[in-house]
């Protein structure tokens, strides 16, 4: 209830006469100590309308109190150096694809370009990343494609090299084998090889040791190397042998001869006629048997030391 202006100027004390009775069936009933009773409630009412007063005046007598804001201005500017904002409001230090942007997320090159609209400008910018990415890959390929390609031209010429040098080599040994040849000679012509190198049989004890030239008896036997006749005679199962030491040490034998034309401690040359062919010792028939042994010691095959020498058999 508003308070009526002046009704509390005086100081009020409520009597009894001043409280209005209880009318009607309502009333209340006496209690003991009624008295008591009647005062608190009077006194109740009482500090309720002072309180009130007091509440109206001291309202108006105190005076007014200022509310302090934060400075929302200040709290922008420092927000706008967060990461990120700058972007966001606008702001011209953040970059977008690398590139200042405008307003509405445009970057400079889209204000140059004449794109303001920042949709179609989203899309530029990642149809140009796409592309850079495909030119960048296929920049990969094709360093790939070109050393690949490089590393079959190496190969390629490698391959041409190792050619061109084995032929070279091949040249060069033809080259000395026709010199060697010039040198060495088949020891008889008009032959057919019938025994070679290590075949066994029922005239070698031990397997053959030497290569079997077939010939008329009578046939020429040349030296296959210059060299010096060590031994010329009948040697057993050999028939008439001749051995001709070349100048490396190496011993020719040339057996089964039907005649001997050279004796022992005489010089012959490349091709010089030193017998015949014929059937003598341990034989079945006309043949020239010739051993190669190098040093004079255990033979070796006389078929691929000829072909060392240039010579066919």
């Amino acid at each position: 209830m508003p308070p009526v202006p002046g009704a509390f100027e005086e100081e009020w004390n409520p009597t009894e006469e001043s409280v209005r009775s209880v009318r009607g069936r309502h009333k209340l009933t006496k209690q003991r100590g009624g008295s008591m009773a009647r005062s608190s409630t009077v006194l109740g009412v009482g500090m309720i309308a002072a309180v009130g007063a007091g509440g109206i005046a001291t309202a108006q007598e105190k005076p007014a109190t200022s509310i302090s804001m934060p400075d929302v201005s200040a709290a922008a500017n420092k927000a706008k150096d967060l990461p990120g904002v700058k972007l966001l409001s606008g702001g011209s230090d953040e970059v977008a694809a690398g590139q200042p942007l405008t307003q509405g997320a445009l970057t400079k090159g889209d204000t140059d370009a004449g794109r303001t609209d920042a949709g179609e400008a989203l899309r530029s910018r990642i149809l140009q990343q796409a592309q850079t990415q495909q030119s960048a890959a296929e920049d990969s390929a094709r360093a790939k494609a070109a050393d690949k390609a490089a590393e079959a031209a190496r190969a390629k010429a490698a391959k041409a090299q190792d050619k061109a040098e084995a032929a070279q080599r091949k040249k060069a040994e033809d080259a000395r084998l026709a010199k060697l040849a010039k040198s060495f000679k088949l020891p008889v012509s008009g032959y057919q090889l019938t025994s070679g190198f290590g075949e066994s049989g029922s005239l070698w004890s031990n397997g053959h040791t030497g290569l079997d030239f077939a010939a008329s008896s009578g046939t020429p036997i040349r030296a296959v190397h210059s060299g010096t006749v060590t031994s010329a005679g009948w040697a057993g199962s050999y028939g008439y042998r001749t051995i001709v030491k070349m100048d490396d040490g190496t011993e020719l034998w040339f057996c089964h001869q039907s005649s001997m034309d050279v004796s022992s401690g005489q010089k012959v040359r490349t091709g010089e006629v030193i017998g015949r062919v014929g059937s003598t010792g341990n034989v079945t028939g006309a043949h020239l048997h010739l051993e190669v042994r190098p040093g004079g010691g255990s033979p070796i095959d006389p078929a691929a030391w000829l072909r060392g020498k240039g010579l066919t058999p």
